[in-house]
C-alpha cells in the first residue's frame, strides 16, 4: 500500500546529498560515484526518491513559520514552560531578527538542500540510458519530471518565505547557478516553466479509489496544483495578479483534465490512517510506524495536545515519544470570560459561527482506527488501569485540566469561574490555556493502524477554494458560494444546510472576509495561514489576540539569518532587516 515509501526509505542508505545552499561548489563526500552506483532498476528508483524523504522531513520548519506567525495558533507560556528565551513571542509579535536562526534558517537550508539533491538526481538521470535498466522512455521521463516538480515545490516555499533567493539549477556545473539573489520573477518563471514542461510527462490518476501506488509521487494533478498555488499568490510574489490563470488551471483539475479526484464524505478522511485510499488527496508523503512519520513530530502535530494526553488517548507506546503543549488555538475569550471582537484570529469562535460543526466535537478515539472531532477542550476524563475515573492533569503542578478558549492562569478555577482581569498576553498562560487539537488521529495502542496516516500536502478542497476565491474576486459570488458548499456540506448535519451553506443554496453570506475565515476553518493548522493572510492584506496590518499591526510590511518575508549571510558574503539582506 505504501510502495513508494519503502523506495524512499531504501534510498536513505543509497544516496545522501546534503549540499549547502550557500556554497554551491562544495565537494561531494562519502558517496558512491554515479558511474558505479547505478547498476539496477532499483538503484535508479532509490536515487530518484531520496530527495522526497528529505522533502517530507523539511515540512516541520515551514509549519512553524506559517502558523505561529499567523493568527490561529499560539505557543503561550504554561506554568513556566514554553518561553524558551522569547523565541515563540518573537514569532507571534513579528519581532524576529537576523540572529534568531531557528526555523527560518532551517527553512532556507532545508529547501536548498532539497533543491541540490534534486539537481544531482536530474543530472545523473540525464546521463543514463533508460533501456539499460528496463525502463520505457516514458517511465524514465516520469522519474526526471518528478524531481523537477519536487524542485519547483522547494522553490515555491523559498519564494513564499524569502522572495529573494539565489538560483541553483545544477549540481555539477555551478556556473549555471548564482551566488547572489535573483529577482523573484526569475524564480517564479523557473517554477512555472518546470511545472508546465513536466505536466505531460507525469503519471495520471485515471480511476477513483485512492492514490494507491501513486501515493508519494508527483502526478499531473499534483504539478497542476502547484501552478494553482503559484498563480493564486502571484500578486504577492511578483506584483502581478494571475487569478484568471489560477482559475483556469483549477477548473481543469476539477474537470478531470489531470486525473480523477473527489471530495471525501467526511472532513477527516484526508488525514486518517487509510488516506492513501482517499480520492481527495492529490499529493501526500507516505508514512508508517517504524519508517518515516515526520508530521508526527513535535514541530508539527505531536505537540498539539496536553502533555499528559497519553492517559486520555491511551497512546503511551507510540514511537514519537510523549506529547507536549507547543500549539493551541488562539483564544476567543478574554480571561474574564468576555468574548473578544477581533476580526482575525479567534478560530474556535469562527468554527462556532455555524451550528453543529462536526469538527467541534470533542476529539475521541472510537476504536477500530476511527476518531471523531478535531479539538480537545474542557475536562479530559479517562479510566485508569484500576478502573478508577480520573481527569488528565497538568504536568508538575497537579491540577485537573479544564481547557478553555482563553489564555490565563486559571489552574484549579472552576469551569464557571473566570479571572478578574480583562486582558492577557502570550506570557500569561497555563496548561488550561487554549483549545488543543488533533488534525491527524492519535490512535490508542490498541488500534492496528496507529500513526499510519500519510502526510497530506495537497488535497482537492484547496483547488476548490482557490477557484472559489478567484471567482469571488471576479464578482461571481454565487458561483464561489456553490463551489465552497461542495466541501462545506460534509461538516454540518443536513438539517442545518439552510442556514450554514452559502447563498444561493443557503442563507450564509460570502465576502472576502468570510472567504478568509473559511480558508481558516477548512485548512486549520495545515501550514498555510501566513500566506493567506498576506494575500488578503492582513498579515502585517491586521490585529488579533495580543498582536498589534506591524509598523510596516517588511515582515511579510523573513530575513536571511546571520550564519547564512556569513557563509556567502554576496547575499544581500532582505529589505527592512539589519544588513
Amino acid at each position: 500500500m505504501k510502495t513508494i515509501h519503502y523506495y524512499i526509505l531504501a534510498a536513505v542508505i543509497g544516496l545522501s546529498v546534503m549540499t549547502s545552499c550557500t556554497d554551491l561548489d562544495e565537494t561531494l563526500y562519502d558517496q558512491v560515484g554515479a558511474q558505479n552506483y547505478y547498476n539496477t532498476k532499483s538503484d535508479v528508483v532509490r536515487a530518484t526518491f531520496r530527495p522526497f524523504e528529505h522533502a517530507f522531513w523539511s515540512i516541520q520548519s515551514r509549519h512553524v513559520l506559517n502558523e505561529l506567525t499567523a493568527d490561529q495558533l499560539i505557543t503561550p507560556t504554561r506554568d513556566g514552560w514554553w518561553d524558551d528565551g522569547g523565541k515563540w513571542r518573537r514569532l507571534h509579535y513579528h519581532e524576529w531578527n537576523v540572529e534568531d536562526g531557528g526555523d527560518a534558517q532551517s527553512e532556507w537550508n532545508g529547501c536548498f538542500q532539497g533543491i541540490m539533491q534534486c539537481n544531482y538526481v536530474i543530472e545523473d538521470l540525464e546521463k543514463l540510458d533508460a533501456s539499460r535498466f528496463g525502463f520505457s522512455q516514458a517511465e524514465f521521463d516520469n522519474l526526471k519530471a518528478q524531481c523537477r516538480v519536487l524542485r519547483a515545490w522547494f522553490y515555491l516555499r523559498l519564494l513564499d518565505g524569502f522572495r529573494h533567493v539565489p538560483l541553483a539549477v545544477s549540481f555539477n556545473d555551478v556556473s549555471k547557478n548564482t551566488e547572489t539573489q535573483v529577482e523573484p520573477r526569475v524564480i517564479f518563471n523557473l517554477i512555472e516553466s518546470d511545472l508546465k514542461e513536466c505536466l505531460p510527462l507525469l503519471a495520471e490518476k485515471t480511476v477513483l479509489g485512492g492514490n494507491s501506488s501513486l501515493q508519494g509521487q508527483w502526478t499531473k494533478a499534483g504539478a497542476a496544483s502547484l501552478l494553482v498555488r503559484l498563480y493564486l499568490n502571484a500578486k504577492v510574489y511578483i506584483g502581478k495578479e494571475m487569478y484568471t490563470e489560477c482559475a483556469q488551471v483549477a477548473q481543469d483539475i476539477l474537470d478531470g483534465t489531470y486525473g480523477n479526484y473527489a471530495v471525501a464524505d467526511r472532513w477527516d478522511a484526508a488525514f486518517d490512517w487509510d488516506n492513501d485510499l482517499c480520492d481527495e488527496v492529490i499529493f501526500g508523503f507516505p508514512a508508517a510506524p517504524g519508517y518515516s512519520y515526520w508530521h508526527y513530530q513535535g514541530d508539527t502535530y505531536w505537540w498539539t495536545v496536553p502533555a499528559r494526553a497519553r492517559y486520555y488517548l491511551k497512546d503511551s507506546k507510540c514511537k514519537a515519544g510523549d506529547h507536549n503543549t507547543k500549539y493551541a488555538a488562539s483564544p476567543s475569550y478574554a480571561p474574564d470570560g468576555k468574548l473578544m471582537t477581533y476580526e482575525l484570529g479567534m478560530p474556535i469562535q469562527k468554527f462556532r459561527k455555524y451550528a453543529n460543526d462536526e469538527r467541534l466535537k470533542l476529539y475521541k478515539n472510537l476504536g477500530n482506527s476511527r476518531r471523531e472531532g478535531l479539538f480537545l477542550y474542557g475536562y479530559l476524563n479517562y479510566t485508569d488501569e484500576s478502573g478508577t475515573s480520573k481527569r488528565v492533569q497538568a504536568p508538575e503542578v497537579p491540577y485537573d485540566l479544564y481547557i478553555r478558549d482563553a489564555v490565563g492562569k486559571f489552574q484549579n478555577l472552576a469551569p464557571t469561574k473566570w479571572l478578574a482581569i480583562p486582558t492577557s498576553t502570550l506570557r500569561d498562560g497555563d496548561h488550561n490555556s487554549g483549545w488543543h487539537f488533533a488534525k491527524y488521529p492519535l490512535y490508542s495502542d490498541d488500534d492496528a493502524h496507529q500513526m499510519e496516516s500519510d502526510y497530506t500536502e495537497i488535497r482537492l478542497p484547496e483547488i476548490i477554494y482557490s477557484l472559489a476565491e478567484c471567482k469571488l474576486r471576479a464578482g461571481q459570488k454565487a458561483e464561489a458560494g456553490k463551489l465552497l458548499n461542495t466541501v462545506r456540506r460534509r461538516n454540518y448535519p443536513e438539517t442545518e444546510y439552510a442556514s450554514v451553506l452559502y447563498q444561493p443554496e443557503g442563507a450564509a453570506t460570502l465576502d472576502l472576509q468570510e472567504m478568509l475565515d473559511e480558508w481558516g476553518r477548512e485548512f486549520f493548522a495545515e501550514s498555510r495561514r501566513r500566506i493567506d493572510l498576506i494575500r488578503f492584506g492582513k498579515f502585517s496590518s491586521g490585529s488579533w489576540w495580543d498582536k498589534i499591526p506591524d509598523s510596516d510590511n517588511h515582515t511579510e518575508i523573513f530575513p536571511i539569518m546571520r550564519p547564512i549571510l556569513n557563509a556567502n558574503l554576496k547575499l544581500e539582506q532582505n529589505p527592512g532587516y539589519n544588513k
